[in-house]
């Protein structure tokens, strides 16, 4: 299909085209989990371009011209990442211990102790922040109650996980999921990356395509996130996520029909 039709096709009718050009293998490994990994460390300022993403995932090997560190949040994302999507598709339910053992991983080479006035916690090993900083927009839900609050996300994500839904009702469902956990902001660092990783949990749960963010969006995705949603209306990065899956399907389609056999 060329390109100029595919991008007037509607969410379902790329759906479709893309679980027929897969046939529904849902491809979460290979190239689609390595474009995953690299848009999503980039966002948080991993340095690596895709190319060399792609040569450090596949082949384990590194660039001299970039920061060990960035070469460490990629392997450690890779490997959260399988963890989280092997609990998606044997429809383990998350929970706290589960969701920072993700962020400890996230964050095993990255993070380390964090100092604040109310005491030390360390990032590396999954520890809940206890700072109750201000963002751009509001203050931060105080760090006492974070346990109760992430108990409270994700009992209820459960919940809605095992209630049959409409495909826009789950891609909903994991979109709310990754806005929710960035209010809580329950990490010192890596927030951002957990909440893709759960939005992604979602998706493969019920085994529809995975969404991404767009490494060169990122400040759309910043400014869709800092916009407090209206009375009664979505938060305006549902629809911005909306927006990345359709091109993240457009892409992919079109690249798969352009694979030689």
């Amino acid at each position: 299909m060329p390109s100029s039709q595919s991008s007037s096709l509607t969410l379902p009718a790329l759906l479709s085209w893309y679980r027929e050009l897969t046939r529904d293998s849902l491809p979460v490994g290979g190239h689609n989990g390595l474009i995953h990994v690299y848009h999503s460390a980039a966002i948080d300022g991993c340095s690596l371009t895709l190319a060399e993403s792609l040569v450090l995932l596949e082949n384990g090997e590194t660039t001299d011209t970039k920061p060990a560190p960035h070469h460490w949040m990629l392997l450690d994302y890779q490997q959260a990442q399988q963890q989280m999507l092997a609990w998606a598709a044997d429809r383990e339910p998350l929970n706290r211990a589960r969701l920072q053992s993700i962020g400890a991983t996230l964050m095993r080479r990255t993070g380390g102790p964090l100092h604040t006035l109310l005491g030390s916690y360390d990032s590396s090993q999954g520890e809940f922040r206890l700072a109750s900083p201000m963002t751009a927009q509001r203050k931060l839900i105080d760090a006492q109650k974070l346990p109760a609050a992430v108990d409270k996300l994700l009992k209820q994500l459960n919940t809605n996980l095992a209630t049959p839904k409409t495909m826009r009702q789950l891609y909903d469902l994991s979109f709310q999921a990754h806005y929710d956990l960035l209010c809580l902001q329950p990490f010192g660092e890596g927030n951002g990356r957990v909440a893709r990783l759960l939005m992604n949990y979602v998706q493969h749960y019920h085994k529809l395509p995975m969404s991404l963010v767009h490494a060169v969006d990122r400040q759309a995705y910043r400014r869709a996130l800092d916009q407090p949603p209206a009375p009664s209306f979505d938060p305006p990065i549902l629809d911005f996520l909306y927006t990345q899956l359709i091109t993240y399907l457009q892409t992919e389609c079109e690249r798969i029909t352009q694979e030689p056999f």
